[in-house]
């Protein structure tokens, strides 16, 4: 556990020094897995109709409810590495 935590931070480290910025498909997913990893399932408020961006990481967190936070901890890790 220890060592999937320490390895989930380096990768949250490395994300910060990619070379190309991912397409936005891929910048959703990472940002679901990390609130997976570190906040668990979403229970926040759905953003509205205005605010797109909010709703778009809405959708694509909620879209990993029941996902455990070590499971996505580990899609997190292996998703920048296949970037890096």
């Amino acid at each position: 556990m220890a060592d999937l935590k320490a390895a989930f931070e380096a990768a949250v480290a490395n994300s910060r020094k990619l070379t190309e910025r991912p397409d936005n498909a891929t910048l959703l997913k990472l940002y679901a897995l990390y609130k997976q990893a570190s906040v668990g399932d979403n229970s926040e408020k759905k953003p509205g109709f205005g605010d797109m961006v909010g709703r778009a990481k809405w959708d694509a967190w909620n879209g990993l409810k029941g996902t455990a936070p070590n499971d996505a901890m580990q899609q997190y890790i292996d998703l920048i590495g296949s970037l890096s």
